[in-house]
């Protein structure tokens, strides 16, 4: 997996990806990361990507030119799917999330100011996607979600592949609580059926509870589970 962030600040895409679990899985070349600055593209002698908008009104426009060409600077592989980060899109989810694991590149475009010159969508033809109905100052920090997500579901990120398969929404619900050491805490003590070894039990516990939270914290999830089972 490949994913390539079109981005005016291609230092937080590559400082955020170098902790923890992504540092990792970049250090074992489980996928990769590169970053095309749209600057580095003008044909503007100031380095400008940006103009007023025609019509009239605040803030200032994403210009076609210098991310069209950006954009067409990138080598596609066979199964390759672009996303425009933009709050007019679709809503991420784990649905979509394992729809975008199955591509072998993700090129992702990070939009700042008022947004993109119309045009810009036109000719590239991306998929649009929201982190949901709200707007942030650049599309960096979507980008970076949409990468954490689908990279989850790669073999070789997470210790356990199933890991990610137990996540929550993996399954339409909610997840299970989860108990570590020290078995009782101010009083609170660690649900016997997780100390007795029977993994059938211990299933079934999780599941309800599962059930349970996803009726509680989600009801809208939890409708949806009731209908599909």
């Amino acid at each position: 997996m490949k994913f390539d962030v079109m981005t005016l600040f291609p230092e937080m895409i590559q400082e955020a990806c170098n902790y923890s679990i992504l540092k990792r899985a970049l250090d074992n070349e489980v996928f990769n990361i590169n970053t095309i600055n749209p600057r580095d593209y003008t044909l503007n002698k100031h380095k400008k990507v940006d103009d007023t908008p025609y019509g009239g009104g605040a803030g200032m426009v994403l210009m076609p030119q210098p991310y069209v060409d950006a954009y067409e600077s990138i080598e596609k592989t066979g199964k390759s799917i672009t996303i425009m980060l933009s709050p007019q899109g679709e809503q991420l989810n784990d649905a979509l999330v394992n729809k975008l694991a199955e591509f072998d590149q993700v090129i992702l475009m990070c939009g700042h100011y008022e947004g993109f010159d119309e045009r810009i969508r036109e000719i590239i033809k991306p998929r649009e996607v929201s982190l949901g109905d709200f707007v942030l100052t650049g599309g960096e920090l979507p980008a970076l979600c949409l990468i954490d997500a689908v990279s989850r579901k790669i073999e070789g990120t997470l210790g356990k592949i199933e890991s990610a398969d137990e996540d929550s929404f993996s399954n339409g619900l909610i997840e299970y609580p989860h108990y570590t050491k020290p078995r009782e805490y101010r009083g609170l003590e660690v649900p016997e059926v997780l100390l007795n070894g029977n993994h059938k039990e211990i299933n079934e516990f999780r599941l309800q509870k599962s059930i349970e939270r996803t009726k509680t914290k989600r009801p809208d999830l939890y409708e949806k589970w009731i209908k599909n089972n």
